[in-house]
C-alpha cells in the first residue's frame, strides 16, 4: 500500500499511475483518503513483479513534480480496499452484532493492524486478533474515551511495543469506544477520523 500526496489538478492521478506502470507495478485499487485546498492524499494498493524492489516504486513516483510518498507498507494479497458502505451494510443487516462487526472490520477499512472495543470504564469488550493486551496503565494513555481523537503513543506504551498511531471514537450509546491502531504510520488523517466517527455513530 502506497499513500501519496499529489497536486489536486487534472492529470496528476494518471501521471502517478503511469509512473507506477513504468516499474511494472499493477494497481489493484485506488482510494481518495483526503482532499485539501490544492492537494489530495490517495492510497494505492499495488502488486510489484518479482525482482522489483519497493524503492524503485518510490523513486518513480517521487520523480513527479509535486508528488510525495507519505507511507509504504506491505499488505497480504487478501487485504484489499473495502469501503465504509460494505461495513455499514453488514452492521445494518446484523444490528445485534454491529459493535463486533465494526471492530472486526475497522482494521481493513482504515488499513490498520488492530482494533479494540472498550467499555467506558476501560474494560476490553472485544478485540481483534492482533490487538495488544491492554493493562489499565496502557488504557489510561488512550485518553478520554468519551472523545474522538487521533494521536501517537510512545514506545513501550504497551510493554514491548513500538510507537503506535491510534484513533478513537465513542459509539452512539456513549457506553463504549472503538480504538484502532497502526504501527509506525501513516498518521490518521482528519478525514479518516471523521469517517471513524461516522461509523461509530451508526452503532
Amino acid at each position: 500500500m502506497l499513500r501519496t500526496l499529489l497536486p489536486d489538478r487534472p492529470g496528476s492521478l494518471g501521471a502517478v499511475a503511469t509512473a507506477m506502470g513504468s516499474v511494472g507495478a499493477d494497481i489493484a485499487a485506488v482510494e481518495i483518503v483526503e482532499k485539501r485546498a490544492d492537494s489530495v492524499i490517495d492510497d494505492f494498493m499495488v502488486e510489484l513483479p518479482q525482482g522489483v524492489q519497493p524503492d524503485a516504486l518510490v523513486s518513480a513516483v517521487t520523480a513527479l513534480q509535486g508528488v510525495e510518498v507519505l507511507w509504504l507498507s506491505y499488505y497480504s494479497q487478501a487485504w484489499g480496499l473495502h469501503g465504509d458502505v460494505q461495513l455499514l451494510e453488514k452492521m445494518t443487516d446484523n444490528p445485534e452484532q454491529a459493535s463486533e462487526l465494526l471492530t472486526n472490520g475497522a482494521p481493513e477499512v482504515f488499513r490498520s493492524e488492530w482494533a479494540v472495543l472498550l467499555g467506558r470504564d476501560g474494560t476490553v469488550l472485544y478485540a481483534t486478533e492482533l490487538a495488544p493486551d491492554l493493562e489499565p496503565e496502557s488504557i489510561e494513555l488512550l485518553g478520554p474515551l468519551n472523545e474522538a481523537d487521533a494521536f501517537e503513543l510512545p514506545v513501550d506504551w504497551v510493554p514491548g511495543w513500538g510507537a503506535t498511531l491510534v484513533a478513537r471514537a465513542p459509539l452512539r450509546d456513549l457506553r463504549s469506544t472503538l480504538v484502532i491502531g497502526r504501527h509506525g504510520g501513516p498518521n490518521y488523517a482528519v478525514s479518516e477520523l471523521a469517517r471513524l466517527r461516522h461509523l461509530t455513530a451508526m452503532v
